[in-house]
């Protein structure tokens, strides 16, 4: 009974490591290798956002450039981390790189916000 009890919790382990290995924020798809929000439109990542874990999009900027928002309770992994925007709000950075959407964009199109100088698509 006892080998069958540590098997079932490696087993355990192991399946909850891997799941949290490919964990995403909720919603979020990868669609020909970008990265899309649960409504299906593309997420950015801003070049002047050096320091990572940090966000300069603030104000104005966050309204073109919406942040894509974390609940206070959000798990983490190796890829995908939580970040306080000066606001106080959690935002979610991708590789230390925080996350948008951008406003004009439409679900299931491709973003058009790659066209602005300093934006990339999430990859």
């Amino acid at each position: 009974m006892r080998q069958f009890i540590v098997s079932t919790l490696a087993i355990t382990l192991a399946v909850g490591a891997a799941a949290a290995a490919f964990a995403q924020p909720p919603g979020v798809k990868t669609a020909n290798g970008a990265l899309a929000d649960s409504g299906g439109k593309a997420l950015y990542t801003f070049d002047k956002d050096a320091t990572p874990g940090k966000s300069v999009c603030n104000g104005d900027c966050a309204k073109y450039w919406p942040p894509l928002t974390a609940a206070a309770d959000a798990k983490v992994t190796a890829d995908w981390t939580v970040i306080t925007r000066d606001d106080g709000t959690k935002q979610w950075a991708y590789k230390g790189k925080p996350v948008y959407g951008f406003a004009p964009d439409k679900a299931g199109e491709a973003g058009t916000g790659e066209k602005v100088a300093g934006w990339k698509l999430a990859k």
